[in-house]
């Protein structure tokens, strides 16, 4: 089992497809990954050898911001919206949608379960 960016990468996968595994890579960077380090697209995990597996680690060690990292730059990023008192920075506070949709119905996911309101029924 390969191990990339502190993730153990699936081995029966096609390379592509594996590397999105990391948080921070997704197709098109998977893609761009695989070019630099000219390996076959339809190669898999398990076919790569020691030294491909070595240059794709260097390759995203050097190039891409991804799993720790990326997750602490998003939470610092949040975190100042929320000291700034901005619109946005009060929606993540207030844990609601932040990007304008509407939350009069729907939104549950952002909002958690439904509470029940006291002296509703008639």
């Amino acid at each position: 089992m390969a191990r990339i960016a502190g993730v153990n990468i699936p081995t029966n996968k096609r390379v592509v497809i594996a590397l999105q595994y990391i948080h921070g890579i997704g197709q098109k960077f998977a893609q761009e990954i695989i070019e630099k380090v000219n390996i076959p697209a339809e190669k898999r995990v398990h076919q790569l050898t020691d030294a491909e597996v070595l240059a794709i680690r260097e390759t995203i060690d050097r190039d891409y911001q991804v799993e720790g990292d990326l997750r602490r730059e998003t939470s610092m990023n949040i975190k100042r919206l929320m000291d700034l008192g901005c619109y946005r920075g009060l929606r993540h506070r207030r844990s609601l949608p932040v990007r304008g949709q509407r939350t009069h119905t729907n939104a549950r996911t952002r909002k958690g379960p439904a509470k029940a309101i006291a002296g509703k029924k008639k």
